[in-house]
């Protein structure tokens, strides 16, 4: 059990709490693109699947951040849970940048 005390918990909590805001900001604007825009360069199935895919690491980084909170913050998150998070924030990123330029290129035509 980690000793509350020790200058860790407060460490973890002052990395952690932010990284967590951060991941729950960007899997709810990626939500949003997916759901109400048609990207032409994604199938149907495509866009379904990473949309799929952004409401289940919703549904994960909802589960962390409750027991980060009902720990006071004593708790960390294993690497391994968000290095995927993090991927699949790059791929939205990534559809999300083609999307805004494809978008704009048409604009500007």
């Amino acid at each position: 059990m980690p000793d509350p005390n020790s200058p860790e918990p407060e460490l973890l909590k002052s990395l952690l709490e932010p990284l967590l805001e951060d991941f729950a900001y960007w899997f709810e604007r990626s939500c949003a693109l997916l759901e109400t825009e048609e990207i032409a360069f994604l199938s149907p199935e495509e866009q379904s699947d990473l949309l799929a895919r952004v409401k289940q690491a919703q549904q994960e980084l909802g589960a962390a951040r409750a027991l980060f909170q009902a720990t006071g913050g004593l708790i960390g998150i294993e690497t391994a849970a968000l290095v995927p998070w993090h991927k699949l924030l790059t791929e939205c990123w990534q559809v999300s940048a083609r999307f805004r330029k494809e978008k704009s290129a048409k604009l500007e035509k």
